[in-house]
């Protein structure tokens, strides 16, 4: 479970190195008919880099000794033949790799960023965005040379490997056994710096995503640092961080480093006790001095794709991290999930009714205590209290951002948990205080509110909110591109576009919390003109704080300590001289 501040390291499941690398090269099977092409092309270009040294054995041991230049200009031309063909299927074999594991990384990224989307609320609301960025984008990335090197790296070193050591043996057990006879320091060595080094990798990445945390939170608030002058302080915190980013790499790296340290000494080592074998014990003579330095080339095809697989194993300690961070959100299971059973909401007349619904975001917290009431359909209810009362809540629980603990609410006689989120939603207009904007044209966002709706649908629902008039006086009108956030709109003109969004679906419920709280008093009158004429025939709950948007409502609810403290028109209210009336005068006893 991760935590909601950008200083703290998030906490990750514990998971078995092993299950969590099978379940990544799993992506590898869908492509398994390119792989078994490049597996064959290896072992090609594998045969060829072990006949090399085989190659040059008879040029000196034979042809070089017979003086025999045609036979050695023979073999050299065959050679280059081979040479030249050993270039192009490495050269194929990377670019289909490549390709791979592109591929793999695309599909990867796609899954991870679909199941975010499917994730409840209580997930954003655990975290900061950019620790999940940083999973959706470095994480991602940081697979890619572990997807490519498993397959170009880990299949034709362990057969080189292989070959070498039989050939070697074959050759000369002597001195194959003096050169391999430093193999259990390297093994030893490669062990004993793995077991510490995927703690320090584990720490990097959780100070990284600190980091990634840190910026994007810095950068979406800094008309807000540099309006409070605090520059400085977050400054102060960035380097901090930044420190924290840069020690935990070191503190890793240093380590890793090690890996090759160690194969390097082994090489050396091995190197100088097959020499010395063969000088020494086995007086190696000048009739076959072809052998010695075919063994020679043999040292260095068996430590060089030592050395790459060290390499390749470094680079899954370093970057296996990523990917359990990754499976970590994969296996989140959403809060707010249709059962198997579901079935798809039918188009609905409105009409809403909570039974006892009790509701809590945490054990500490009771929001909602046994609240019942039913709505007619096409009646305009405002939700009306002090800040924490539950307003928002109970529209949130009708679209089933989150569920209930206790009770049950229906929709048209349908139980919200009985059908599917997508047929509910579908026939919701939500229209929150965060008039969020995309990137694009105006047209573009006020479609988001329906992708297939017409030019004509998106044109009525501005002219809806009034929204038209201001829309055409722009430059390019409709096709208008807003930056992100909508700024260079002023938050009344985003506002209205926010209205607009959410009025092209013609829902049959809608939802308003706070929707008006930003707009001027002049088009807080064009949006109500607009409002009332959409919502005729609609069940709709406004949540306000401003009592003079809410005066033609059908009902009011008070809503306080969890409960419907009041409940009735605005008049009846008014009337009773009760919490609804205290909270009217003190809005409108200064005006």
């Amino acid at each position: 479970m991760s935590v909601n501040a950008t200083k703290e390291d998030e906490l990750l499941r514990s998971v078995k190195k092993r299950n969590t690398l099978m379940r990544l090269f799993r992506y590898l099977l869908t492509y398994k008919l390119v792989i078994v092409a490049v597996i064959f092309i290896m072992i090609i270009t594998v045969s060829i880099s072990i006949l090399n040294p085989l190659i040059i054995r008879r040029a000196v041991d034979v042809h070089i000794a017979k003086r025999d230049m045609n036979g050695l200009l023979i073999l050299g031309g065959f050679t280059l033949c081979l040479n030249i063909i050993f270039v192009l299927l490495v050269k194929l074999r990377m670019y289909l790799m490549a390709k791979i594991s592109n591929d793999v990384l695309l599909t990867i990224r796609q899954e991870l960023y679909t199941h975010i989307q499917k994730l409840s609320f209580s997930f954003f609301d655990s975290r900061p965005t950019g620790k999940i960025l940083a999973r959706i984008i470095g994480d991602v990335n940081s697979l890619k040379d572990v997807l490519s090197n498993s397959v170009t790296t880990l299949i034709p070193d362990f057969i080189t490997i292989c070959a070498v050591v039989v050939i070697m043996l074959i050759m000369n057990w002597k001195l194959a056994l003096a050169a391999l006879a430093t193999l259990p320091l390297m093994l030893f060595g490669l062990w004993y710096i793995q077991t510490r080094s995927h703690i320090r990798w584990q720490v990097h990445r959780k100070k990284s995503s600190n980091l990634n945390a840190f910026i994007h939170e810095d950068l979406s608030g800094m008309r807000i640092i540099q309006s409070f002058t605090a520059e400085d302080e977050t400054e102060e915190s960035f380097d901090h961080l930044l420190k924290e980013h840069r020690d935990s790499f070191i503190h890793a790296i240093v380590l890793n480093d090690g890996f090759f340290s160690v194969v390097d000494i082994s090489w050396g080592l091995g190197t100088i006790a097959m020499y010395y074998v063969a000088v020494k014990l086995l007086g190696i003579t000048d009739a076959n001095v072809g052998t010695l330095i075919a063994f020679g080339m043999f040292i260095g095809m068996f430590w060089h794709p030592i050395m790459n697989l060290s390499n390749f194993y470094n680079q899954l300690i370093t970057n296996i991290t990523g990917a359990e961070r990754i499976f970590d959100i994969l296996d989140t299971k959403p809060d707010i999930a249709d059962a198997g059973d579901v079935i798809d909401l039918p188009q609905i007349k409105g009409e809403v009714r909570f039974d006892h619904v009790s509701f809590a975001y945490d054990e500490d917290t009771q929001v909602l205590n046994d609240v019942s009431f039913k709505v007619k359909p096409g009646e305009t209810i405002a939700l009306v209290g002090p800040t924490g009362a539950g307003k928002t809540t109970i529209v949130n629980l009708i679209s089933r951002f989150y569920d209930v603990q206790e009770g049950h609410i229906y929709i048209d006689g349908y139980d919200v948990k009985d059908v599917s989120i997508e047929s509910l939603r579908n026939q919701m207009g939500i229209m929150t205080q965060d008039n969020f904007l995309f990137s694009g044209t105006i047209k573009e966002n006020i479609r988001y509110g329906k992708l297939d709706a017409t030019d004509e649908e998106i044109i009525a629902a501005a002219k809806a909110v009034n929204a038209h008039d201001f829309i055409m006086k722009m430059e390019k009108g409709y096709d208008t591109e807003l930056q992100e956030r909508g700024n260079g709109l002023s938050i009344g003109q985003r506002q209205l576009l926010a209205f607009a969004r959410t009025m092209v679906s013609m829902p049959k419920i809608l939802i308003l919390d706070e929707a008006t709280s930003s707009i001027d008093t002049h088009t807080e009158v064009l949006v109500q003109q607009g409002i009332e004429a959409l919502l005729k025939g609609r069940t709709s709950f406004v949540i306000a704080h401003r009592l003079s948007t809410i005066r033609k409502a059908d009902r009011v609810f008070v809503i306080d300590e969890g409960k419907i403290l009041e409940e009735g028109s605005p008049d009846e209210l008014l009337a009773k001289r009760g919490l609804y009336y205290h909270l009217y005068m003190a809005q409108f006893k200064n005006i």
